[in-house]
């Protein structure tokens, strides 16, 4: 079994990936960044799914700033294809600050850094390619 993610940005989301212990159902998992918006990176991982046999795909970005319609393309057009979607509103990094608080109300992303660090007890390092052993 071999999984695909397919990763707006080009390290943070890659580095924390290919950190995964990969289970004995999984032989690999393939990380790719490529600094995308939602629909473009959608329509990469159509052109790779084509150059590849993989079991499951995941196409993984930020709601950001992206134009609402774009965002909502990338959606329909990953479900059609029957790709799994992670995204984060706002940015990735919500998802490390959830590995230490459950939140169910929203953050503000100028918050996210303030509580990584609180958590991690250092500065916190964008792109970071051992943010998974940290966290």
């Amino acid at each position: 079994m071999v999984n695909l993610y397919i990763c707006e940005g080009e390290k943070t989301e890659p580095n924390y990936f290919m950190s995964f212990r990969v289970s004995t159902t999984v032989k690999k998992i393939d990380v790719r960044g490529f600094g995308y918006n939602p629909s473009k990176l959608v329509q990469e991982a159509k052109e790779l799914k084509t150059q590849g046999d993989y079991d499951q795909i995941w196409c993984v970005f930020d709601r950001d700033d992206w134009p609402k319609q774009d965002f909502n393309n990338a959606l329909a057009i990953a479900e059609k294809e029957g790709f799994k979607v992670a995204y984060s509103n706002e940015a990735f990094e919500l998802w490390y600050v959830l590995h230490f608080e459950f939140l169910n109300t929203g953050l503000p992303r100028k918050d996210y850094i303030d509580k990584l660090e609180k958590w991690l007890g250092c500065k916190y390092k964008k792109n970071s390619a051992t943010i998974y052993e940290e966290i």
